[in-house]
Parts: structure tokens; sequence; C-alpha cells
């Protein structure tokens, strides 16, 4: 499964250099996942009642080329991998045809306590299913 979102670069979420600020591409790629858990039904809130939480263990971002005022940008989030407790996310941002950056992110799921925990069986089906469309 792939998800898609659109994000037009704003202004204020540049660099001196007019560059897109590197701590921001990390906040789109979260708005990427975010929106893929809305999409399935498992947003944060949805979660939080469940009593499961997806705390970050690790993360791993690579910057190919600049983003400027203006650009409409894509973020494809896909899972590549799902255990117990542990899953693996891999992200694009696209800008037109050209990768802009990619990122890797580890996922634990935890208790409220912090405590490990298996992912939800009924996330992880719609994790790892294609996506209806909206069309």
């Amino acid at each position: 499964m792939v998800h898609r979102c659109e994000i037009r670069v704003r202004f204020y979420e540049l660099d001196p250099y007019n560059h897109l600020n590197h701590s921001v591409y990390i906040q789109y790629f979260e708005v990427g996942r975010i929106e893929l858990l809305e999409k399935i039904g498992f947003g944060l809130d949805v979660l939080a009642d469940r009593g499961v939480r997806l705390v970050i263990t690790e993360i791993q971002t690579r910057f190919l080329k600049s983003v400027g005022p203006g650009d409409f940008i894509s973020i494809e989030t896909q899972i590549s991998e799902m255990r117990r407790a542990i899953s693996v996310w891999n992200q694009q941002m696209i800008r037109g045809d050209e990768i802009v950056a990619h990122q890797e992110v580890t996922f634990a799921a935890t208790d409220p306590d912090g405590k490990p925990v298996r992912f939800p069986e009924d996330l992880v089906i719609a994790l790892t299913s294609p996506i209806k469309s909206e069309f």
C-alpha cells in the first residue's frame, strides 16, 4: 500500500537561503504518516483510546534536492516491515517527477506506560492492505 498526500511549501518554512528548512522536511514526512493513519481509520486519537502509542525509535532522512517557495510536493508513505511490536515505514518526498528526499522511520508499539505491545491485528491488516480509492 502506498499513501500519497500533497503539500505546498509556505514562505515561513524557508531557511535564510530560500530553501525549505531541513526540520520542515521531517514535519512534512510526519504529515504523510498521520494522514495515512487517519485514512485507514487509526488516527492517533483512536490508537490512544485503544491504549496503543506509536513511538519513533529510529529515523533516517536523506536530503537529495532543495525545495523552494511555492513548490508543490507529494509525500508517499508505505510500510516495508511489520513485526510484533516494530514497524518500518519508508517515505519519499516528490516534486513533479523527482525525488527530493526520502526517509525511513522505525516505530515501536507501546502501551501508555511505554511497555512494548503487539500491533493490533486490525491495524496490521489496514496498514498492509491496499488503500481504497475515494473515486
